[in-house]
């Protein structure tokens, strides 16, 4: 029921932004983006993100380390559009030094990793999983396979 709902509102969405896009829109302007979206998409993002994950695949803690570049990408994803913006005359535009902020973040992101690791390290065991998230193992007659998940 929450899946029709969900998907409900996002064909609502896709209406109302093919409402705007036909009244107020210039197609072909969107039609570039959309184009330059999969050229970046398809070009550079997703060969980078396969090759961190082969490279992150061998590294003892990679769960950690895959969680802190999660945060980093999002973090940059965030950044990116303020680091790239032209400079302007107007200084209250954009007051911040962004690209310093950035490289702040980032190096914060790398220490707590570079912690944690140390004291997991140090703690000289992999770490376990709180109590309140421990999944209790179902007994064996009930460890049938499911054929049909929806039913």
């Amino acid at each position: 029921m929450v899946r029709y709902a969900v998907g409900a509102f996002g064909v609502l969405l896709i209406a109302i932004g093919g409402r705007l896009l036909w009244t107020g829109g210039e197609l072909s302007e969107v039609a570039v983006w959309l184009a330059g979206a999969i050229v970046l998409h398809d070009g550079l993002i997703a060969p980078f993100v396969l090759t961190v994950g082969l490279l992150v695949a061998s590294v003892p803690a990679r769960g950690l380390v895959r969680g802190a570049l999660i945060v980093a990408a999002a973090l940059t994803a965030i950044a990116l559009p303020p680091m790239l913006a032209p400079v302007r005359r107007n200084p209250s535009v954009l007051p911040l030094d962004y690209p310093r902020n950035w490289l702040l973040a980032m190096a914060a992101i790398a220490v707590v990793t570079a912690l944690v690791l140390t004291a997991r390290a140090l703690r000289g065991r992999r770490p376990r999983r709180p109590s309140w998230l421990r999944v209790p193992r179902r007994p064996s007659w009930l460890r049938t396979p499911r054929l049909h998940r929806d039913q």
